[in-house]
């Protein structure tokens, strides 16, 4: 089985991001931008990704896409988007956390995530402790935001984490971030890199893919 086949496999897939499956079209625009950091908040809880999508796509059809209608919201409100996306478990904590980071894009970066970019171009390690300031994002978070982004952020690129490593070595692909860009055109980085970690947690999953590449 040649790397080719395996990468196209891989793409076929699993080649779906996190911001693709939450509906959002991701560009370098506060809004989208935005909405993807509120997506990462929602995937760092102990809930699983379908639920987390779903939260995400209820937060946005309630008109929460930017950081001043997410702090305007009332906490309520909020909790009740959560829960029509069976966020339920952590709604509470979740609504809190997201009016927090609200206030906290607005008054740090002025509503605008690309001046958080601005900060650091090129530095995915001083990105990342900037985004982790948010609350309700620890490093998990931080990560999914990353891999993602660096499809409109390409200054970072190639990004991936140790869970895109895990995967790549489940299926006898390079880990390392440059040899892994070089399998894939610059647009597809994030849905491989999606894809990979999603490998690299479902060992069934990978076998299935191995078996169909041979």
């Amino acid at each position: 089985m040649t790397q080719d086949r395996i990468v196209a496999e891989v793409l076929r897939r699993h080649g779906e991001t996190f911001a693709e499956r939450a509906g959002i079209r991701l560009a370098d625009k506060p809004s989208p931008l935005y909405r993807l950091l509120v997506l990462a908040t929602l995937l760092s809880a102990r809930i699983t990704a379908e639920i987390a999508v779903a939260a995400a796509r209820e937060l946005s059809a309630a008109g929460y896409t930017t950081p001043e209608a997410m702090r305007d919201a009332t906490w309520q409100r909020r909790v009740d988007a959560l829960g029509r996306g069976h966020y339920r478990r952590y709604d509470e904590r979740t609504a809190t956390m997201l009016g927090d980071a609200a206030v906290h894009c607005v008054q740090r970066w002025r509503g605008d995530l690309r001046r958080l970019h601005a900060e650091a171009p090129g530095d995915a390690r001083v990105l990342s402790r900037l985004v982790r300031e948010f609350k309700g994002i620890g490093p998990t978070g931080a990560a999914i935001f990353l891999r993602e982004v660096q499809g409109v952020w390409p200054d970072i690129a190639p990004y991936a984490d140790e869970r895109v490593a895990a995967g790549a070595r489940r299926l006898g692909l390079p880990p390392e971030p440059a040899a892994l860009a070089r399998l894939v055109s610059a647009p597809d980085l994030p849905r491989f890199a999606a894809a990979l970690v999603v490998l690299g947690r479902d060992e069934k999953a990978a076998e299935a893919l191995r078996g169909a590449a041979d």
